[in-house]
């Protein structure tokens, strides 16, 4: 599986932005995907993730409510939708595939990662 992220930039606090991961090398639906974020000095942590199914979704309690998963299992692209962006959602962004079919929240669980997109919300 190669996963390719996009959709990174600058905003103000407030703001939106969707980021976006490209899949291929296996269908799409087989797997779970995720998004995690590494802000600078700081661990990996998890972000949100969907079911390949696109039924079951699972966020961080710090993005619950801002962030929305989704999947186009005929682009085979899944997207995080971030709004009402902080300074401290400030990190680069990996997007990853799980390849089973339970939705885990650990990076150790994810098989494949993709590159990171620099996320930069200004206060």
């Amino acid at each position: 599986v190669q996963l390719q992220a996009s959709g990174g930039g600058l905003v103000q606090a407030g703001g939106s932005l969707r980021l976006s991961c490209a899949a291929s090398g296996r269908t799409f639906s087989s797997y779970v995907m995720g998004w995690f974020r590494q802000a600078p000095g700081k661990e990996r942590d998890f972000v949100a993730a969907i079911s390949g199914s696109g039924g079951t979704t699972y966020y961080a309690d710090s993005v619950k409510g801002r962030f929305t998963i989704s999947g186009d299992n005929i682009k085979n692209t899944v997207y995080l939708q971030m709004n009402s962006l902080k300074p401290e959602d400030t990190a680069v962004y990996f997007c990853a595939a799980d390849l089973s079919t339970h939705i885990f929240t650990t990076i150790a669980y994810y098989n494949f990662w993709g590159q990171g997109t620099q996320v930069t919300v200004s206060s």
